[in-house]
């Protein structure tokens, strides 16, 4: 091979990528794609989960209680309304752990409560024992919904 071809050769060598070289690419192109993707949806769901927090907050601030006990199965329904803003919401654990539906605590007894869930609305202390939605919640109340 002459000297011409051979440089020829090791010039083309030089600049042509190899298979590998393309596929680190091209895995790499995909992983961040797939990275901003997973990004983007987890934003989105904490965002849908988390879009009652300020009316949760605004229940509080109105004085509202609701009384309810960890293995009633209406009280995990209204907390499912609220999704992960519950945590929010002016809650009142009556159950007491390890005495299913037997105990309750001496808040709840000194309350009156019965029945679960009961909601006590201020100022007036009326009481309602059952699940609200939260529009109903928020025509009571004056607290917007989002």
């Amino acid at each position: 091979m002459s000297q011409q071809r051979r440089e020829r050769r090791q010039q083309r060598e030089g600049t042509e990528k190899t298979a590998g070289e393309r596929n680190w690419k091209l895995i790499a192109i995909i992983a961040v794609i797939v990275a901003i993707a997973a990004g983007a949806g987890g934003f989105y769901y904490y965002r849908d989960q988390h879009k009652y927090d300020a009316f949760a907050r605004c229940l509080s601030d109105r004085g509202l209680k609701m009384y309810g006990a960890f293995w009633c199965p209406h009280c995990k329904e209204q907390k499912a309304l609220f999704r992960a803003s519950f945590k929010y919401a002016p809650y009142v654990e009556c159950g007491i752990e390890g005495k299913a539906s037997g105990g309750q605590t001496q808040v709840c007894k000194d309350a009156g409560i019965k029945h679960y869930p009961t909601w006590q609305f201020p100022p007036t202390g009326a009481r309602e024992e059952r699940v609200f939605e939260l529009w109903e919640l928020s025509d009571r109340t004056g607290c917007p919904l989002p």
